[in-house]
């Protein structure tokens, strides 16, 4: 799931860059526009990897604390 989650937000970082850069957002531009079902569904998939990727975060933190003792 780790994975899977990195992936996506490596996706959703790139589709960013290109907005900031070009005004070009990929997803909206393969899928129909901004407000279109398929476009609303992948951003809501890749947010929620992002939220996954919080609680990578403070697994790894917790990870490590664990190590130390």
């Amino acid at each position: 799931m780790d994975v899977l989650a990195l992936v996506l937000m490596i996706i959703g970082a790139i589709n960013w860059g290109l907005i900031g850069l070009f005004r070009f957002d990929l997803v909206a531009g393969i899928f129909g526009g901004m407000t279109s079902v398929v476009s609303r569904i992948i951003y809501t998939i890749v947010g929620l990897a992002g939220v996954w990727g919080i609680t990578m975060l403070f697994r790894r933190s917790a990870d490590r604390t664990a190590r130390k003792e």
